[in-house]
């Protein structure tokens, strides 16, 4: 492991030394060419605005609904400490996919950790978060198809039909394609959720709360919500910008994989803001009269409005997750997209409320994968941290409490979720898994 190490660090320095970076060229996944299929064609700004489609779609949609757990407050300092927290390890995966740059996925750099063992329980880790999040995705999409048409039919049917296009959609080959259509799905649900911001304000009172007499708003700068509610609350939060691991398999089709930070910081720079900003005003407005997803808050006619335009972005956020990344033939691509997709669908309909899919997709998946393992990966690159000065031992030991808070929300967010969705099968607000029950409140 050290002189596997030590040959990692001396092929880093020629590459920082040399004008055409020749030595990682040829580690590289996706070579440049000029025959056969050219995957390394994504510029630096586009892979920016795969990265923004893959972060903004689901995580935007819940947060209001966290903030009501948390408070104004706690949620807004929550949501900016965890938009620094997830670029940081972001940074830590970069930075070890520099160093090491045949790693085309989170797997792969377990692999460097732990050997094949370590690589494919970390692959099936990777696949089960991607197909809960396309799962989400599923509802997001199934939700909108029944406000558009006031619930015209079961949402089951609906669900399939989601479930198809999504499947779709991502049989497409290649990033530079998909890439294009993320255009397309960034603006469609960053103008969905403008609408709602501003169709909220222009209201008298939540549309969901009660029209006539005194309501409480339930609008507050701090809240109690308890442990489990608060772990789900913060565990929402964390996984609205945690989805980093999924940045690797498009550095790999960057023209240039050195420029990894430009497209990252540009990410969650505006992503950060932009949740902060949306959860806000939507949260002031509507307290715990908030919808979720978050766009169905604010009335039949605006919900039908913004669920019109965030459609083709709700498609491509799924279609995302679903892309397979492999450079097999197209019946291993189509067979893996279509198998994927159908187990989404399922838990989709198993877990049909939208927050608590999200919260597990943080608590399960996304804590071990953006917490422990790029906690992991620092400690494998900087071992000798701990032999060092006073300021070194110092950051050696933060990186392992970061190891161990992955560890912490492994489990107490996964109880928190769990006790949740318990009682909202007790309490009826889940009726049953596969329900035809309107999920948009539009009948």
């Amino acid at each position: 492991m050290t002189n596997e190490k030590a040959e990692a660090y001396t092929a880093y320095d020629r590459e920082q030394a040399s004008p055409h970076g020749s030595t990682f060229e040829e580690q590289e996944v996706f070579k440049k060419t000029d025959t056969g299929v050219n995957f390394r064609k994504v510029g630096w700004f586009n892979a920016g605005v795969i990265f923004i489609k893959i972060l903004f779609a689901t995580g935007v949609l819940s947060l209001p609904s966290a903030l009501y757990s948390l408070g104004a407050v706690g949620g807004s300092i929550s949501i900016v400490a965890w938009g620094c927290f997830n670029t940081y390890c972001a940074v830590i995966l970069g930075n070890f996919r520099t160093r090491h740059p045949h790693c085309h996925s989170i797997a792969d750099m377990a692999e460097v950790l732990g050997g094949v063992v370590a690589k494919e329980a970390t692959g099936l880790l990777f696949i089960i978060a991607y197909i809960l999040v396309t799962g989400s995705g599923i509802i997001g999409v199934t939700t909108a198809l029944n406000a558009l048409s006031h619930h015209a039919t079961c949402t089951v049917w609906w669900s399939l039909i989601a479930t198809v296009i999504i499947i779709a959609t991502a049989c497409i080959r290649k990033l530079e394609h998909v890439g294009w259509l993320t255009y397309a799905g960034f603006i469609s649900i960053y103008a969905a959720v403008l609408i709602v911001v501003i169709g909220v304000t222009t209201q008298d009172r939540p549309a969901a709360a009660p029209q006539e007499g005194p309501y409480e708003l339930g609008f507050v700068a701090v809240n109690n919500p308890g442990f489990a509610a608060g772990m789900v609350a913060s565990c929402t939060i964390f996984v609205s910008s945690a989805g980093t691991s999924a940045f690797l398999p498009v550095i790999s089709e960057m023209r240039n994989p050195k420029d990894y930070k430009k497209p990252l910081y540009f990410c969650m720079a505006l992503v950060t803001a932009s949740y902060l900003a949306f959860s806000l005003v939507v949260y002031r407005w509507c307290g715990k009269w908030v919808a979720s997803p978050s766009l169905g808050s604010a009335g039949q006619t605006i919900k039908m409005v913004s669920y019109g335009v965030a459609l083709v972005g709700l498609i491509v956020s799924a279609t995302l997750y679903l892309h397979a990344n492999t450079v097999i033939h197209w019946g291993t691509w189509v067979a893996s997209t279509v198998i994927l997709g159908a187990l989404s669908f399922i838990l989709a309909e198993a877990i049909p409320i939208f927050n608590y899919l999200i919260a597990l997709v943080g608590s399960v998946c996304f804590a071990p994968l953006a917490m422990s393992l790029p906690g992991c990966l620092w400690l494998y690159d900087h071992w000798h941290y701990k032999n060092g000065t006073l300021k070194e031992k110092v950051v050696f030991l933060l990186h392992c409490g970061l190891v161990l808070l992955g560890l912490f929300f492994l489990v107490g967010a996964t109880y928190g979720v769990v006790i949740q969705i318990i009682d909202a099968y007790s309490s009826g607000t889940i009726g049953s898994a596969f329900s035809c029950a309107d999920n948009s409140n539009s009948s």
